[in-house]
């Protein structure tokens, strides 16, 4: 196991997430806040702030071999027109870093990320496809709860407009743009539903929570298995998590398989405690600064279940993923069945800027609880599954068969537990 120098603690919000598409991040709360109560209102000022902030904070005290004062001389000694031209020297300077992770976000990226991070969203809880054989925007399902489910919306409702524009051609990103509002607003929709004539139906925005985990029953050889679906490690990830695993143990399953395939990650603390849901003891994840020291987080004897528990994971599998498979790998609390994960080991911690902006800075590395950096390489599975890229791409248009026998990496996983249940559920007991 690898060796670390002794425990130091420190108090930061940390996110851990994989690639930048996904704007996702795992974060951390830094040591004391940013002072901003007299910074001047002007682009110099924000630069100052991200200096600091990375002077202070980043992973890597040479700065990736570079001369961060000569850099902090550079950003000052220039003149900006507009805030966003400050913003492109910033995010040049960054860049000397050599650290995707590290990077700078305008007010709409920052509000977006920690809107994504929060687990919440104003609208009207909708999820949408892009119906290729209508040209326009399909409901995947109406979210529970939401204003949309209360007006009737249903999965495969066509929606035509949005406040009077036509969404042919639109993006789901640019629909999202037009629904999304302020909280108590109103907007109005143009639906078609199958054969019956289109009809406008008008809803007032509210706050949504975003679900990250979806879960069933489902009978395998007669007997129940609990599937869960984490989608991502946002704030409320841990709450529904432990809901499906309660509910699923009402069930009685006989065992459990646990989907983290695509999942980019998210709250580092999130994904600790959905690791102590599964774990009775252990380590989970130990996270070093660019100074040494070290914090081990462990379980907490709060397990909610033994049962049998198979982890499926993929290429996009990463950060918060890497450090809930990883932990559950090293105490061998699961076996891991999919293809090699993402491989980030890097924690960052979100900082907000005095013009609403935000600096998102990687101030740890992390290893599994066995000393492993999975930088690069990520976690290999103890069952590695290979899909053809037609494979792929089935399931990929068609993601409604994930979690079912069409879906070789649920298959496997389910050949493995079945294995496994009769010696946990049926063993008699040993009498001495």
């Amino acid at each position: 196991m690898k060796q670390f120098p002794s425990r130091a603690t420190t108090s930061a919000l940390l996110v851990v997430a994989g690639s930048l598409a996904t704007a996702a991040l795992t974060l951390m709360p830094l040591p004391g806040s940013i002072a901003r109560a007299e910074l001047e209102s002007s682009p110099k000022a924000v630069l100052d702030e991200a200096w600091q902030v990375v002077n202070s904070n980043y992973v890597d005290d040479t700065f990736n071999q570079t001369d961060w004062l000569a850099v902090r001389e550079e950003l000052l000694s220039a003149d900006y027109a507009s805030p966003e031209s400050a913003y492109v020297a910033l995010r040049r300077a960054l860049a000397t870093l050599d650290d995707p992770y590290t990077r700078f976000l305008n007010p709409q990226q920052f509000s977006a990320l920690t809107s994504q991070t929060a687990g919440e969203l104003s609208g009207i809880g909708l999820r949408l496809r892009e119906a290729e054989s209508f040209g326009a925007l399909a409901v995947t399902e109406p979210l529970p709860n939401s204003p949309a489910i209360r007006a009737g919306l249903r999965s495969d409702d066509l929606i035509l407009q949005i406040d009077g524009q036509s969404t042919m051609g639109m993006s789901v990103d640019g629909a999202a743009q037009l629904i999304r509002g302020e909280i108590g607003s109103p907007v109005t929709l143009t639906i078609r539903r199958g054969s019956q004539a289109e009809y406008d139906v008008t809803l007032v925005r509210a706050q949504i929570e975003v679900p990250a985990v979806d879960y069933s029953v489902q009978i395998e050889d007669g007997k129940a298995i609990g599937y869960i679906r984490l989608t991502e490690f946002n704030s409320h990830a841990h709450e529904q998590m432990y809901r499906a695993i309660r509910e699923l143990e009402a069930e009685e399953v006989q065992a459990f398989v646990l989907d983290l395939r695509g999942n980019p990650g998210g709250l580092l603390n999130v994904s600790v405690q959905i690791a102590r849901m599964w774990l009775d003891d252990g380590a989970i994840v130990q996270t070093v600064d660019r100074d040494g020291n070290v914090e081990t987080l462990e379980a907490t004897n709060m397990a909610l279940s033994d049962r049998p528990l198979t982890v499926l994971v993929d290429r996009r599998s990463a950060s918060a993923s890497e450090v809930l498979a990883g932990a559950l790998s090293d105490n061998d609390r699961a076996t891991i069945v999919g293809s090699q994960t993402f491989g980030k080991a890097l924690v960052q911690a979100v900082n907000t800027l005095s013009d609403g902006s935000g600096l998102a800075v990687t101030v740890a590395r992390y290893y599994t609880p066995n000393g492993t950096d999975i930088s690069s390489t990520g976690i290999t599975p103890d069952i590695r599954i290979g899909l053809s890229a037609s494979q792929q791409l089935y399931l990929s248009r068609n993601p409604h068969l994930l979690g079912t026998s069409e879906d070789p990496f649920y298959a496997r996983a389910v050949s493995l537990v079945l294995d496994t249940i009769p010696l946990a559920a049926n063993a008699l007991p040993v009498v001495q």
